[in-house]
């Protein structure tokens, strides 16, 4: 057990380095987070061989749990901090809401597949990440019963940005979510809304991530 423990240990610290820190993420509370955070322990043992693999892996119900470079880069430009109230829409397993414990003050994530929600409550209770609140219900409403939040990140791709998250963002805050044809590539970008509520739009790029499903999809 010992000797597994540490592979695991040894692999998140190479991907930390070669995936991260080479590819341009630079704040060191994230590349922390990603240090602690057990990446294995939010997927099935099948997969757990190839936990810190450079892509994305299934986690069942069409899901996956999606690239740590990608993570890392949505925390990132998102500029989550200590002290930050962020929502998560597609809590999924849970790996990214882990991570985003481990830098803001509280997260709240929303997952709309019920099965989902007790296994990454479970994990969050066993792993001690008391500031993640996992919660069941349709991520695109957000949670407006919780709002304002410093910063929101979506983990599925929709034609536009839900209107209702954009309401939830506090002034200064930044939502993060990939925008286009969920059965293509689409882009990643960052939402800031700034003086007087004028929102400042930012492309960070080409990313592929599974559909956005709700409401207001």
């Amino acid at each position: 057990m010992a000797s597994t423990i540490t592979n695991f240990a040894i692999e998140r610290a190479a991907m930390v380095e070669r995936q991260l820190r080479c590819r341009g993420i630079s704040e060191q509370p994230i590349l922390d987070a990603f240090l602690e955070v057990p990446r294995e322990a939010f997927i099935s043992e099948d997969y757990a061989g190839i936990a810190y693999d450079d892509r994305p892996l299934p986690i069942g119900s069409g899901q996956t749990i999606s690239q740590p470079y990608v993570v890392a880069l949505m925390i990132q430009a998102a500029g989550v901090k200590r002290g930050d109230r962020v929502l998560e829409v597609g809590a999924g397993s849970g790996y990214a809401a882990a991570i985003l414990g481990r830098i803001a003050a509280e997260v709240i994530a929303i997952e709309r597949v019920g099965e989902f929600v007790p296994i990454a409550r479970e994990r969050m209770q066993r792993l001690g990440y008391d500031n993640v609140r996992v919660v069941h219900g349709d991520g695109t409403l957000g949670a407006p019963e919780e709002a304002p939040f410093d910063a929101i990140l979506a983990a599925a791709s929709g034609s536009h940005v839900p209107d209702a998250l954009i309401q939830q963002l506090a002034p200064g805050g930044r939502l993060v979510m990939p925008v286009g044809d969920p059965g293509w590539v689409q882009k990643l970008i960052k939402v800031t809304r700034g003086p007087m509520d004028r929102l400042i739009t930012e492309d960070l790029g080409a990313v592929r991530f599974v559909p956005l499903i709700g409401a207001e999809a």
